[in-house]
């Protein structure tokens, strides 16, 4: 993993916590503008580790969703 890669993976996990504590689920843009302005690289790293957090994260949303709909059904012809 080469030093952007680690700034940005880390950078990424701090900005998704904020966004969890602070409920500003836009954050991550304003962090963006603010790498753009010093390095485009790191911005384009930083995004990318984002936009999988956020992709990984509302999958494992439908996932949860539909693992519950199968359980309330299954135990709906159970019980």
């Amino acid at each position: 993993m080469t030093t952007i890669e680690r700034l940005a993976s880390a950078l990424a996990d701090d900005v998704m916590s904020a966004m969890d504590e602070t409920g500003d689920d836009r954050l991550f843009v304003e962090v963006g503008k603010v790498l753009a302005a010093a390095s485009q690289t790191l911005e384009e790293a930083f995004l990318t580790e984002i936009r999988v957090r956020l992709a990984e994260r509302s999958a494992r949303r439908f996932l949860e969703r539909r693992l519950a709909a199968h359980q309330a059904d299954k135990a709906g012809t159970n019980g």
